[in-house]
């Protein structure tokens, strides 16, 4: 596993409460979501080449910038989620499940409490790697909530068996 950035480090040792113990913590898979945006990699080179085609050929002249900026959004897209996953941290602690970031240096700490979790469900994205819910009614707005409103670590590796520890967790 990669190592955590020390200010993901910093920031879940400050969020913990007085006694509270990790039981445990890792980053999400982030190739595996960037790779499930790849498809965006796949349109918008086309739609760039296209664009720069209709460029030079005078058919969309005022409307030039507007199309290489989509097609880059495309390219860059992927690589932005990359990037914010690689600056996530899941905790697991006898008390709650934490979602830290240090997302382009804003930092951030969302907890959920086990008493507040209203179920666990696992939805499998490739192989090991899933989706692991625990909490609904969440605003489709975070980046850590589903369309539906079903919130909690996205890309976990090993999905199955952090479903269990959190469980366990739970249960204590």
């Amino acid at each position: 596993m990669a190592r955590i950035p020390p200010t993901l480090l910093r920031l879940r040792d400050d969020t913990l409460l007085d006694g509270e113990r990790v039981l445990w913590q890792s980053r999400p898979d982030a190739w595996t979501g960037m790779m499930t945006l790849r498809f965006l990699w796949w349109i918008g080179v086309p739609w760039l080449a296209l664009t720069i085609y209709a460029a030079r050929q005078g058919w969309i002249d005022g409307s030039t910038t507007f199309f290489l900026i989509v097609g880059a959004f495309m390219l860059a897209i992927p690589v932005i989620v990359y990037i914010r996953d690689l600056q996530t941290l899941f905790v697991i602690t006898d008390r709650r499940a934490l979602i830290l970031r240090n997302e382009f240096g804003k930092k951030s700490a969302r907890a959920t409490m086990h008493e507040n979790m209203s179920g666990l469900e696992v939805l499998p994205v490739r192989g090991d790697v899933g989706h692991l819910n625990f909490a609904s009614g969440v605003s489709t707005k975070s980046p850590d909530a589903d369309h539906t409103g079903h919130y909690g670590f996205r890309y976990v590796k090993d999905v199955a068996k952090v479903r269990a520890l959190l469980d366990q967790a739970r249960r204590k």
